[in-house]
């Protein structure tokens, strides 16, 4: 039998909900004994999904109880650093939501605490275990293109109004969707290619009454690399999701990982088969020339399961495996979304440091 790790969620908003309690109870060994909700339809959803938890209105009624392991961070940005830092001072090992914190000065003593505490500390940079990031990742590998010239990513979605009550579309540290969606891709591209030499980028507020970022450009030079990453919310006609070009060829793919929309609709991973696996229709192409033969097909996308990501912080806690999502890996997106905010209002490239 596995060792069992009481777990408290603080805060069960879109990301409580969605990304943290119905992957982390597919784990065997996690058990979900708090939940942290304030507002009404919250703490009824809590009951209704998870009659074994305890729903408490406040952060401390987790962060001292004896019983709990490990928290989880699901609160507004601005408070991750804040709670994180109380768990762990109280002999807690933390998963915080992405993004990890609001400034790499906050992270880097996330981080000190975490090993003065000895305590697992990691991001849910949960786009790490979706399928089309596995089959990118593959296809690189495979040299299948050459060597790369450019790499760009999009997330994209089409809102041209401001939700009403929206902590992400105010003007406070850490709102927009470069902080939001931009840290996804941002870990992707250091997961794939390390550190950037030198970046520009161009943050924008397109829709009418925007106070936060919603749009952003960020191109990170390598020494033979271009790589951008993109997002918008006036995008209505679907972008591609990845486009790589290398001296040999390209692979194109459209289309979001089927997770988020499963998981919005009530869907379980550990009670599907077919659990992270996209229709034939999404699958992205590849038009290169391997191994002396022009090749133009599609490519089977990886299936993904966010469930690795909770799976492994599990084997992490019990000494089984080491962390995948490492947390100097997401200070340094934080730092990259920090110059990228000072290049756009330098209107300069800014050299990585």
């Amino acid at each position: 039998m596995n060792k069992v790790i009481r777990v408290g969620i603080i805060g069960f908003g879109a990301a409580g909900q969605i990304y943290h309690a119905p992957i982390l109870t597919c784990v065997d060994g996690l058990e979900l004994t708090m939940i942290r909700a304030s507002r009404p339809d919250q703490v009824a959803l809590a009951h209704a999904r998870y009659p074994q938890a305890t729903v408490v209105n406040n952060n401390d009624a987790i962060i001292n109880n004896g019983d709990i392991e490990l928290v989880v961070v699901a609160t507004p940005n601005e408070s991750h650093h804040k709670l994180a830092k109380a768990a762990m001072l109280a002999c807690k090992h933390v998963v915080v939501e992405k993004p990890f914190t609001i400034t790499t000065q906050e992270a880097d003593d996330l981080i000190t605490v975490s090993k003065q505490h000895h305590k697992i500390l990691t991001v849910n940079q949960n786009r790490r275990f979706e399928g089309d990031y596995a089959t990118i990742k593959k296809i690189i590998n495979s040299g299948m293109l050459g060597e790369l010239a450019e790499f760009e990513s999009h997330y994209d979605r089409f809102r041209n109004f401001l939700r009403p009550n929206a902590w992400r579309e105010e003007d406070t540290p850490g709102a927009g969707i470069f902080y939001d969606l931009g840290a996804h891709l941002i870990d992707q591209a250091l997961d794939l290619f390390g550190l950037p030499i030198t970046l520009t980028a161009d943050l924008r507020l397109q829709r009418k009454d925007a106070k936060a970022i919603d749009n952003f450009e960020l191109v990170m030079n390598y020494k033979n690399l271009k790589v951008t990453i993109k997002g918008g919310m006036l995008v209505r006609e679907p972008l591609p999701r990845f486009i790589i070009l290398g001296e040999q060829g390209s692979f194109v793919k459209y289309g979001t990982d089927v997770q988020e929309e499963a998981l919005k609709a009530g869907g379980i991973p550990n009670k599907s088969s077919q659990w992270g696996s996209e229709p034939q229709s999404a699958w992205g192409t590849i038009n290169t020339n391997y191994k002396g033969m022009h090749l133009v097909s599609k490519v089977e996308t990886e299936r993904g399961n966010y469930v690795n990501f909770y799976q492994n912080v599990y084997d992490t806690i019990v000494g089984k495996a080491t962390l995948i999502v490492k947390p100097e890996e997401s200070r340094n997106t934080i730092r990259i979304i920090t110059l990228a905010i000072q290049s756009n209002i330098e209107k300069r490239t800014i050299q990585y440091s």
